[in-house]
């Protein structure tokens, strides 16, 4: 039974990977066997991260909203261990500008980074993946795929749009063995969401509105998350898994 979360042999790639859930995301991976290559523009902390995971780890400061660079970037990925086999789309940034103060730029900038960088990212690889007829591509949603809040119109639309990109992205490559889906994290201490975890009486309010009563830590993802990167979720696509502690359920 083991064996189905078992990622030995296999290469990930993860984006967002030098801090928070990408962060994690990238350390849990490689902890079940994955040689992973980590995505970010902190050269230093991916350097770190390459310091606690050795071998295992490799990594590219890169930009990956460069959508004119996702060719040589595709390139310098598969140089490293090879072409993936999983896909964890975890870089995001949220500009919280509120709906009358959205500029073109914060606008642009959340959905080029949120949305449109995990599906370009991702058609570079799939015909890699096709010919192994197998492949794992995991977005992040969010809480606000399905719920609007203050200051977050760019950063919901985007969100939303991962939901849906999830499901069409199953539609098209899963016939060829590439599951495509989600995870949505509810409220997770992040460097994304400082804001919110500066407010003690905030996070205290986000926290009592889960149905277990607290928000989330990192670990919390790791079981999901591979889940969905392994055997185990072989007949799982297009779906969209809530990491948020039941805040949706209420």
């Amino acid at each position: 039974m083991s064996d189905l979360f078992d990622l030995s042999g296999r290469v990930a790639c993860v984006t967002g990977a030098s801090s928070g859930l990408g962060r994690r995301a990238a350390i849990v991976l490689a902890q079940a066997g994955a040689r992973v290559v980590g995505l970010a523009r902190r050269e230093a902390a991916l350097a770190e991260l390459k310091q606690e995971l050795g071998e295992a780890f490799d990594y590219i400061a890169c930009d990956v909203a460069d959508r004119d660079g996702i060719p040589v970037l595709a390139e310098n990925v598969v140089g490293k261990f090879g072409p993936p086999d999983i896909l964890v789309h975890a870089a995001g940034i949220n500009t919280r500008e509120a709906a009358d103060d959205v500029t073109h730029q914060g606008w642009d900038t959340t959905i080029g980074l949120n949305l449109s960088a995990p599906f370009f990212l991702s058609q570079a690889f799939v015909p890699a993946m096709k010919d192994k007829g197998w492949g794992r591509i995991v977005n992040f949603a969010s809480l606000q795929s399905t719920r609007a809040f203050p200051g977050g119109i760019a950063y919901g639309a985007s969100k939303g749009g991962i939901s849906q990109l999830t499901r069409a992205m199953a539609e098209a490559w899963s016939g060829a063995g590439i599951n495509c889906n989600a995870i949505g994290p509810g409220f997770f201490r992040t460097e994304l969401t400082a804001a919110v975890f500066s407010d003690p009486a905030r996070a205290a309010r986000n926290a009592a509105q889960t149905c277990v009563g607290r928000n989330g830590e990192p670990e919390d993802l790791d079981g999901p998350l591979l889940f969905l990167c392994s055997e185990a979720s072989g007949y799982v696509t297009g779906q969209v898994l809530m990491v948020d502690g039941g805040f949706t359920a209420k």
